[in-house]
């Protein structure tokens, strides 16, 4: 078996996720970053798109699956994304998928306050 790591970093969203009331409301910027293990083997012999996971179709699948409801919890829209890409794409052995909410109302100057989820298939 062949297995690659495919990285996706950065993926900006906007969405209504959040404890408070203003957030889900007036929303704000999130950023998803995901790493998935495949499975490649076919890939690496075919040489061809449709043996492998088109990582183009993951990332509008993980932003519609974000974007399409409200999370209070960033953990919690991680899960629904690495669930939902485990569902969708078989070639998809783990995935980790960490959501960026540099806007989180903290009393606190912060950069960045972030979640990560990790899932394997069969878990």
């Amino acid at each position: 078996m062949s297995i690659a790591t495919f990285r996706i970093t950065g993926l900006a969203l906007y969405a209504h996720h959040g404890v408070l009331e203003t957030e889900r409301s007036l929303g704000q910027r999130f950023y998803l970053d995901l790493a998935l293990t495949v499975e490649i083997g076919d890939a690496a012999r075919s040489d061809e798109i449709g043996d492998t996971v088109h990582y183009g179709h993951v990332i509008e699948s993980a932003a519609l699956i974000f974007t399409d409801r409200t999370f209070k919890l960033i953990e919690a829209a991680a899960n629904a994304v690495a669930g939902s890409l485990l569902d969708h794409f078989p070639k998809i052995m783990a995935i980790a998928v960490t959501v960026h909410k540099p806007s989180a109302p903290v009393a606190a100057i912060v950069e960045d306050i972030s979640a990560t989820v990790e899932r394997r298939r069969n878990d």
